[in-house]
């Protein structure tokens, strides 16, 4: 079995405590071996690590460091079911939805934040299907939010 949360930690990275829900919903179900984690986004410290539309308040990079964070934060809501990355079989899909201005069109490259994260620490496990959208507006006008789907072993 991979062992992924040595994986993030040669990244530098952990598992967060799960970031506070924003509304009446749970951060994870588990149906089978499918977990459906709640959209998140760039929490990070007790606070939005970005806030702003893409293309005028956040740039693209910065975009991308969202979607870092909130695929991480994805990953500690599967964890309130799992226990641990390392329980993870594979990413199945992720879905990004993005706050951008007007005339804004590089979704794609601001939700690779999030998958080239997930391929960092799952290697081929890490492969998935995607949505990278455009949205008007996101709850706190963050920039991006993650949506997963994985498979737990």
């Amino acid at each position: 079995m991979a062992n992924y949360e040595k994986k993030m930690q040669e990244l530098g990275l952990r598992v967060p405590e799960l970031p506070p829900a924003a509304g009446a919903y749970v951060p994870a179900v588990r149906s089978g071996k499918l977990i459906f984690c709640s959209g998140q986004g760039p929490y990070r410290d007790g606070a939005m690590a970005f806030v702003g539309q893409v293309g005028r308040e956040v740039d693209l990079e910065q975009a991308y460091q969202a979607a870092r964070i909130a695929a991480i934060n994805c990953l500690a809501e599967a964890c309130t079911l799992i226990g641990s990355v390392n329980n993870i079989r594979r990413i199945v899909q992720v879905r990004g939805f993005v706050n951008g201005a007007p005339g804004f069109h590089d979704h794609p490259k601001v939700i690779n934040g999030a998958s080239e994260l997930l391929l960092q620490i799952f290697g081929e496990a890490g492969r998935h299907a995607r949505a990278a959208l455009g949205a008007g507006g996101l709850p706190f006008n963050i920039p991006v939010e993650i949506e997963l789907v994985l498979e737990a072993r």
